[in-house]
């Protein structure tokens, strides 16, 4: 295990988000609005997993399910920000 955290990317922003789920999209972040339905925009299970992937990845905690729930970029965002908030205060609740 490496203590090493400095080379683990944490910064995920709502930018970053958008950016992500636009990419996968093959789209602009900008035709990705914060209300959008993602799933009206092309996004499909496989690759919203790959996502939660890259985020978990990244060391936020998010899991599939409540991204499920509403697939929207606001209601992700909201779920990011509760996860990134659980890591500040020393650690996820999983």
């Amino acid at each position: 295990m490496s203590a090493n955290t400095q080379d683990r990317p944490t910064a995920l922003t709502l930018d970053s988000m958008r950016a992500d789920i636009a990419r996968v999209l093959h789209e602009a972040p900008d035709e990705v609005g914060d209300h959008d339905s993602l799933i009206d925009l092309g996004l499909d299970s496989i690759r919203a997993m790959a996502l939660v992937t890259q985020w978990r990845s990244a060391g936020v905690d998010l899991q599939f399910s409540e991204l499920a729930e509403t697939p929207t970029l606001a209601h992700w965002w909201h779920v990011a920000e509760q996860a990134l908030a659980r890591a500040a205060k020393g650690g996820s609740q999983a």
